[in-house]
């Protein structure tokens, strides 16, 4: 082996001791040789690396020229040692800004890998002996400046591409929260990675205590690992999930809980998808709102369990659906449930007392509770589904007595 700087091998010293002509002479060997070196570093990469292969033909174009890149950028840095490789603008700064989407950060050491091997081999050929020494020297220097600087370059991307990934992502989840859901709405979840899945769930709590971002994170690896899309919104002290392919509601919310701060979370029905997720929304934060009014209330506890306090809580969603869902189909079959209904609860829910006020027999009345539960999916005798039922009574009430809604 060639040896210098007082006696140490030239591979391990520093390439600033060759003089200024020596670097200018086999800095154009290497130039005149850089096309021949690009199409083998192609042709290998050809042979080798299968994602290279499968790309279509104005990609594997692209790929060339930053190939070229290389081999001109070494060349000029050989020439100049005094200037750093620079990665960014030097090498993929050719590419066009889909094509670094593209390629891996994986995939791009492997290129280098390839062009360093390339040089390497056909160095004895292009340079003169005197030069190959220093020549693969600086090679080897190079390469390594250049995976540091691509390392860089992707780290930093990854962080743009990040930040824009919440910019974007709160825009979506205030786009539903308004109610402005439309099909651009739809083309910008789809570049957040959200397929195009059904049965769309809402939920909201209070904001993580301490790294808000952290809390964030965590719900979002667990959406990962249930195989559930997820977007989120930090709303100062809210926080908004909405999760897609949610099949149990109860079950998908239990499952997130926990990342949520201390005080209730609230989870909304079911919706088709994300273009009906405004409603769903709607009713989440509207029982949010409401939960403090239920001390008792689980966690996590569905909207629609909340709609007696969201009623009372100036909700007019609620007040419509208590009556439509509620009032009105016992109200259909005539006056004789509501009349019993009324009835068990003047008389504290005692069967007996309400059939001796309707002078009726105990089962008659038993029946008529039983047909109650039935037509609502509230049982009159469960004091948590009588505080609904008494609560949709008097809203119906008023509203067969022409009683106006606030929206």
């Amino acid at each position: 082996m060639l040896t210098g700087c007082h006696g140490r091998a030239v591979s391990a010293c520093d390439t600033s001791h060759v003089s200024s002509l020596n670097r200018a002479t086999a800095a154009s060997h290497l130039e005149r040789a850089s096309g021949m070196l690009a199409s083998a570093t192609i042709e290998r990469m050809q042979q080798r690396l299968s994602w290279f292969r499968g790309m279509n033909p104005q990609d594997r174009s692209w790929i060339g020229l930053v190939a070229q890149t290389f081999i001109a950028a070494f060349v000029a840095w050989f020439r100049d040692p005094g200037v750093g490789p620079v990665f960014t603008a030097d090498v993929l700064g050719t590419a066009p800004r889909e094509l670094t989407r593209k390629v891996t950060l994986h995939q791009t050491v492997e290129m280098i890998r390839i062009g360093i091997e390339v040089v390497e081999e056909r160095v004895d050929d292009i340079v003169p002996a005197a030069d190959v020494a220093t020549v693969r020297e600086a090679v080897l220097l190079y390469s390594r400046e250049i995976a540091f600087g691509a390392a860089e370059v992707y780290a930093r991307a990854a962080e743009m591409r990040g930040a824009w990934d919440a910019r974007l992502e709160a825009l979506i989840v205030d786009a539903v929260l308004r109610g402005e859901t439309d099909e651009a709405v739809r083309s910008r979840v789809a570049a957040l990675g959200w397929s195009e899945t059904t049965q769309v769930l809402v939920v909201v709590g209070r904001t993580p205590v301490g790294d808000a971002e952290a809390g964030v994170e965590l719900i979002r690896r667990d959406a990962r690992h249930a195989r559930l899309d997820v977007l989120t919104g930090v709303q100062g002290d809210r926080l908004i999930v909405i999760l897609g392919g949610a099949k149990d509601p109860h079950k998908a919310a239990s499952g997130f809980a926990a990342h949520f701060g201390p005080g209730p979370v609230v989870y909304s029905p079911v919706v088709p998808d994300l273009l009906a997720a405004s409603g769903a929304a709607r009713a989440a934060i509207a029982g949010y709102r409401a939960a403090p009014a239920w001390l008792d209330a689980p966690r996590p506890v569905a909207a629609e369990e909340l709609l007696p306090e969201r009623a009372l809580s100036d909700d007019a969603h609620a007040r419509r659906q208590l009556v439509t869902d509620v009032f009105a189909p016992l109200a259909d079959t005539g006056p004789v449930l509501l009349e019993t209904l009324a009835a068990f609860f003047e008389n504290g829910g005692s069967v007996e007392a309400t059939a001796r006020m309707l002078f009726v027999h105990a089962n008659t009345v038993r029946y008529r509770l039983r047909r109650i539960t039935e037509l609502t999916g509230y049982a009159p005798s469960n004091p948590r589904h009588a505080y609904t039922l008494r609560i949709a009574l008097t809203l119906g009430r008023l509203h067969a007595h022409g009683e106006p809604e606030s929206e």
